[in-house]
């Protein structure tokens, strides 16, 4: 039996949103002190990223930055503090309750700057050639379209926009076994 890409999807979306209902720490591993302070806590305990590309992207005010799969806000935070006021963080999420406390953690901060929207990395709903820097954290190998994926952040790149990404990669092939575990795209 093979999972279908809407069985996985629904696979992910619960898996996280029992995640962002029970929260899980960790921050630490990836962010400064001086990155996390000032954060909403839930955006820190709900960071589930696999590294740190704010730190990389080399974001510079007045840029508009967009986070794939940006959870509860933790890099779309970061990074609207990078571009500044006169620049603009988009998070880009398919979970209504990460995206809600995404929102929540932008409010709490008072950054007018940030833009969480909801909707599949597959099929963004951006403009074309309108983002300075992507950045994504963990999120592209729980989709089972990376190329379309590619194809996406190719279209709503500005010319000589930029692209960070933190993920987990594997050398090979997995087994089906494997491959048609609800697990195995979740964590």
């Amino acid at each position: 039996m093979s999972l279908t890409e809407t069985e996985i999807k629904e696979s992910i979306i619960d898996t996280y949103t029992k995640v962002a209902s029970n929260g899980r720490l960790v921050a630490e591993r990836f962010y400064s002190p001086e990155e996390l302070q000032g954060l909403p806590t839930s955006a820190v305990e709900l960071a589930l990223g696999v590294g740190n590309p704010v730190r990389h992207a080399g974001l510079r005010p007045g840029e508009v930055a967009l986070d794939l799969g940006s959870g509860a806000g933790i890099d779309t935070l970061q990074a609207a503090r990078k571009v500044g006021p006169s620049g603009k963080a988009i998070g880009l999420d398919m979970t209504p309750e990460m995206i809600r406390r995404a929102r929540a953690n932008a409010q709490a901060m008072g950054l007018a700057n940030v833009e969480i929207l909801e909707g599949p990395m597959e099929a963004m709903p951006i403009p074309d050639a309108s983002v300075d820097a992507i950045i994504s954290n963990g999120v592209i190998n729980l989709t089972m379209r990376k190329s379309q994926v590619f194809r996406e952040i190719h279209r709503v790149l500005k010319p000589g926009g930029r692209f960070c990404v933190a993920d987990m990669l594997i050398n090979g092939e997995l087994p089906d076994e494997v491959l048609n575990h609800p697990t195995a795209w979740t964590g």
